[in-house]
C-alpha cells in the first residue's frame, strides 16, 4: 500500500478506479519521471486547498510539471472522459440508467482575478467581472457536462454552448429544468437534434417550491455533498472515489457562491 502523505491524495481504491481513464505512456521519446498518480496526488492538493501553482509543497513534482499534464488531460478531453465514466458507474450502482432522461441547468458567475483574456467579462445583472459557468446535472445531483466561458455570455449563449456539444452523448434526455429565459433556447436545440426536449422553467420543480429556483441547483449539490460519505460507506470501491470526486466539485461551488454573496 503506498504511503500517504497528504489526505487529499487518492487511496489506493481510489487510484485503481481512475488509473484506466489515463492516457498510457509514450513508447518513443523520453520516460517519464513523474508517474500520473504524483500528478494526480498535486493536482487533488491544488482542488482541495486552492493554493497557487507555485506554492505546491516540495514532496509534489514541480509545479510547471503538473501543470502541464492538467492541462494536457484538459486539452485531450481525459477529464471528462473520467467524470462521465465515474457518473456512469455510480448511476448503474444506483439501480438507475446510466444516461440521463432528465437534467437541471444552472449558471454562476464568480469573480477573477485582474488578468484579461476572453474568460473574463462583466455580468451586468449579478455585478460580477470575471467567469460564469453552465453546468447540467442529473437528478442525483452528479455533474453531466460543465462549460467555462466569460461573465458577459448571456444565459441563453451559454445555455446553447452547454448543451449542442453534449446532444449526441445524450441520448435519453427529454425534460430539462432551466431558467425561464432559457426554455425557447432548450426547445430549437431539442428539435435540431431530432429530440423532443421538454424545457420546464425552474421554479415548475418539486424543490423549487421550497427552496426558491435560484437556489435550486446549488440545492442538489449541497445535499449530494453531505451525504457523499454515507454513500461512499455503503459501497467499498467505486462509490467512495466517485463521491470524493463529486465533493472536491461541489465544495467550490459553495465555496463560489458564498463568496459571491
Amino acid at each position: 500500500m503506498a504511503n500517504k502523505r497528504y489526505s487529499t491524495d487518492p487511496s489506493d481504491v481510489q487510484w485503481s478506479l481512475l488509473k484506466p481513464h489515463l492516457p498510457a505512456p509514450k513508447r518513443r521519446g523520453r520516460p517519464r519521471v513523474h508517474s500520473p498518480r504524483e500528478i494526480l496526488n498535486a493536482l487533488f492538493y491544488v482542488l482541495k486547498t486552492g493554493c497557487q501553482w507555485r506554492m505546491l509543497p516540495r514532496e509534489f513534482p514541480p509545479w510547471k510539471t503538473v501543470f502541464h499534464y492538467f492541462r494536457r488531460w484538459r486539452m485531450d478531453g481525459i477529464w471528462e472522459g473520467m467524470n462521465r465514466a465515474l457518473r456512469r458507474t455510480l448511476t448503474e450502482q444506483l439501480g438507475r440508467d446510466p444516461e440521463p432522461s432528465a437534467g437541471i441547468v444552472d449558471s454562476q458567475s464568480v469573480k477573477t482575478t485582474g488578468v484579461g483574456g476572453e474568460q473574463r467579462g462583466f455580468d451586468g445583472s449579478k455585478k460580477v467581472r470575471g467567469t460564469k459557468r453552465h453546468i447540467l446535472v442529473d437528478t442525483e445531483g452528479l455533474v453531466v457536462e460543465a462549460r467555462l466561458h466569460s461573465a458577459k455570455v448571456p444565459d441563453q449563449d451559454g445555455v446553447r454552448r452547454l448543451l449542442e456539444p453534449a446532444r449526441g452523448r445524450l441520448p435519453r434526455l427529454s425534460h430539462l429544468w432551466v431558467d425561464a429565459c432559457s426554455t425557447a433556447v432548450v426547445a430549437r436545440i431539442g428539435s435540431r437534434s431530432g429530440s423532443a426536449w421538454r424545457s420546464r422553467s425552474s421554479t415548475a420543480h418539486p424543490q423549487a417550491a421550497r427552496e426558491g429556483p435560484q437556489d435550486l441547483l446549488e440545492g442538489v449539490l449541497q445535499r449530494r455533498a453531505e451525504d457523499g460519505s454515507q454513500q461512499a460507506a455503503g459501497t467499498p470501491g467505486l462509490r467512495e472515489p466517485a463521491a470524493e470526486v463529486g465533493r472536491g466539485a461541489h465544495l467550490r461551488l459553495g465555496i463560489s457562491h458564498n463568496r459571491r454573496a
